[in-house]
């Protein structure tokens, strides 16, 4: 992929200020080059094309495309094209405080601050993953989704990758908790759920209610609430309503929004399955 000159280059910094005011980059870049610096946080992202490069901890790093780069907090170092064509990549920026949390409930206690002892990281699925996140973070208002799929992807960088490296705590908790949650969902489908009120409800930590959730369910709190609101929108449909009605009463924010959703898990548009 070749981006051709500094004329390529963009860049869009924002904040998602539900995931504890996280900072997020999506760049292209071509000559530009970060002198030394560091972030009080860490720096998480995916190569999503071209190559970049960067001296850390006294060495130079390579990242290639479909890498995950995994930088420490208050650690010295660059960033610059490793070759013409520059780079693009997607990057999250938490705080300590964020992943500390995330690896405490991971552990189901006390927990050191993870360290990532390879800034460059291979692991395709993971860094599918993190690059799905992201742009989950960039476009869904769904709180839920997002919330839960922040927990997983940065659960599974620190189970994977981190030095010190926890596995997910499973206990032996009965289904009830499982049950209260879905029936908070049924009964609130049209409400802008978060994580934490489900993890509230069910007395435990957010982390652990996805996993259990997941492996219970086959799929995280998110997808269960969409799998509903997609139920109630067929019912709608059946009694009769107009398709924006629909989309408003099931709880979709938009039409559009309604519509993709409703085909990835019906196979057809709802006007198809309306027959109009």
């Amino acid at each position: 992929m070749s981006f051709a000159s500094e004329a390529a280059e963009k860049a869009c910094f924002w904040h998602a200020e539900d995931i504890g005011h996280l900072e997020l980059l999506k760049a292209v870049y071509v000559r530009h080059v970060f002198s030394r610096h560091a972030h009080e946080g860490y720096a998480i992202g995916v190569i999503e094309a071209g190559t970049e490069a960067f001296y850390y901890r006294g060495k130079l790093h390579v990242a290639p495309t479909g890498s995950i780069v995994a930088i420490n907090p208050d650690t010295v170092h660059t960033g610059h094209a490793a070759e013409k064509s520059g780079w693009a990549y997607r990057m999250l920026y938490p705080s300590k405080d964020l992943v500390l949390d995330v690896s405490a409930q991971g552990k189901g206690g006390a927990a050191e601050l993870p360290y990532f002892p390879d800034p460059v990281i291979r692991d395709d699925d993971l860094a599918r993953r993190i690059q799905k996140l992201h742009r989950t973070l960039e476009t869904s208002v769904s709180t839920l989704e997002r919330e839960t799929q922040f927990l997983l992807v940065i659960g599974q960088l620190i189970s994977r990758h981190v030095r010190n490296r926890f596995q997910p705590k499973e206990t032996g908790r009965d289904h009830r908790a499982v049950i209260r949650i879905k029936d908070y969902i049924h009964a609130c489908s049209t409400e802008n759920i978060s994580l934490h009120q489900l993890a509230d409800l069910a007395g435990l930590s957010p982390y652990y209610l996805t996993r259990l959730f997941t492996r219970i369910e086959g799929l995280p709190p998110h997808a269960y609430l969409t799998q509903v609101r997609i139920g109630r929108a067929k019912a709608f449909i059946r009694q009769g309503m107009s398709l924006s009605e629909v989309a408003v009463a099931a709880g979709f924010t938009d039409q559009s929004h309604f519509t993709r959703h409703f085909k990835r898990l019906v196979g057809v548009t709802p006007g198809k399955f309306s027959g109009t």
